[in-house]
């Protein structure tokens, strides 16, 4: 029997698909296709595809060519593969030509002629309309996100607001935007609404957004109290909107891929979750001032807790917390978390270093990811036996705020209201946990 294998992402399937599928499946007796995961995607760059990999992998199956489907997951898969599966041919589209000649150790490399005239890059460019984004506040998050919004398809930032009409205008200067200071001349000029302002000002301007029927992308946190948190998911939901709040480190394909590994038991059981992040900061800024809702929680906790919320679920049963403050604003918080079989804990600071690892401990080894744990492009998972170590490396591109905004894109695009890689139920938990401690619940002072 002839084995083929083939490759590709596979996203939004056309006829090239099919003839490439029908090609291939032509050269011997059993083909094996491999579909891109989105991790791998993402990490190779591609922010575009429209398809998540179960939809792809459905598209694939539903062809009929196809006798056998994996997932590819890693860069160098393909020998592995074609050594696993005893693959006799491998087969390629044409444009591709000369790029696996180092295949020829393992099998037959043959390029496919590619179909011209249609390709997944065409069909995104043509059935993606342009979604204009308006960007609320004009600081230095909304300085990073301009730039990264001209890598994801479909995005067109096109407005900011500020009430500071210098503000507003010197940003818009900037970055070729219009200037507003009213909100109502700037919804009318969006299709989707990126917040970016100070902490206390997120619920009203996301309670706003969605009243005038426009997607809401919020950055971190969405808002202070577990009520705001409900009430602006259920808003969106009957309205059939996008609210999606910014914690960036979920949609990095790096982090991605640790949920992963953790929830497929590689490192068994886990007994404990360490998180931590810190960024020292000096006065005057936002960041130490009581009146803008400063602080190392509200500044810090929403990542670490979507950390801890993704590898060990929201079914919590305690917590507290250990804190130093100045000035009102706590400048070092401490966070234990109880599970039924578990436990977790955060380490923040605005004004106390911390390493900013995070550790996960479970029956069988562990999952070291160091400093900046949440920009991370590397971890590795450990063991007793050290010869068992396996270090994992990822592209991690530009400031990062890509790999969100082109989650959101793809949310409206495809007509999706929730995401499972930060969900309304984690964003609402994280919120919970940062109300307790701003209402001094189980917080002890040092």
């Amino acid at each position: 029997m002839t084995k083929v294998i083939t490759y590709g992402t596979f996203d939004l399937l056309h006829q090239g698909h099919l003839n490439l599928l029908k090609r291939a499946r032509e050269l011997g007796d059993y083909l094996i296709v491999g579909v891109t995961s989105d991790s791998y995607d993402r990490g190779r760059g591609k922010l575009n595809v429209r398809n998540n990999v179960l939809e792809r992998v459905a598209a694939v199956r539903a062809t009929g060519y196809a006798d056998e489907i994996i997932i590819e997951d890693y860069l160098g898969q393909k020998i592995d593969d074609i050594q696993k599966y005893n693959v006799d041919i491998f087969a390629i589209g044409s444009d591709w030509e000369g790029k696996f000649d180092y295949l020829g150790e393992y099998c037959k490399v043959v390029y496919l002629p590619r179909t011209e005239g249609i390709s997944s890059t065409m069909l995104r460019n043509e059935g993606m309309k342009s979604i204009r984004i308006g960007i609320i506040g004009s600081g230095r998050i909304a300085a990073r996100f301009v730039p990264e919004s001209k890598v994801v398809s479909g995005a067109l930032v096109t407005a900011v607001l500020n009430p500071d009409p210098v503000e507003s205008q010197r940003f818009a200067d900037s970055f070729g935007l219009k200037a507003c200071t009213d909100f109502d001349d700037f919804i009318a000029e969006v299709d989707a609404v990126y917040i970016a302002s100070p902490h206390m000002t997120h619920y009203d301007y996301a309670y706003r957004s969605l009243s005038c029927g426009k997607h809401v992308l919020c950055e971190i946190p969405m808002v202070l109290q577990k009520e705001q948190a409900v009430g602006l998911f259920g808003m969106a939901a009957e309205r059939g909107l996008v609210l999606m709040e910014a914690g960036k480190t979920a949609f990095f394909p790096a982090f991605g891929h640790i949920v992963t590994l953790v929830k497929s038991g590689i490192v068994g059981d886990v007994v404990d979750v360490k998180t931590s992040l810190s960024k020292q900061v000096l006065p005057p800024t936002r960041e130490l001032d009581y009146a803008q809702a400063g602080g190392a929680m509200t500044e810090h906790a929403p990542l670490n807790l979507m950390a801890i919320f993704k590898l060990l679920g929201l079914d919590w049963s305690g917590i507290r917390f250990h804190t130093r403050m100045e000035n009102g604003v706590d400048v070092y918080t401490k966070g234990e978390i109880d599970y039924p079989h578990a436990t977790a804990s955060f380490t923040l600071g605005i004004g106390v270093k911390t390493e900013g690892n995070l550790i996960v401990s479970g029956t069988k080894g562990y999952v070291y990811v160091p400093a900046p744990w949440w920009l991370t492009d590397f971890f590795e998972v450990r063991y007793e036996d050290q010869t068992r170590n396996r270090k994992f490396f990822y592209s991690y591109d530009g400031q990062g705020l890509r790999y969100e905004l082109q989650e959101f894109l793809s949310m409206i695009v495809n007509g999706r209201r929730n995401c499972y890689k930060l969900t309304p139920a984690e964003s609402i938990a994280a919120a919970e946990i940062i109300e307790k401690f701003r209402n001094n619940e189980n917080v002890t002072v040092i």
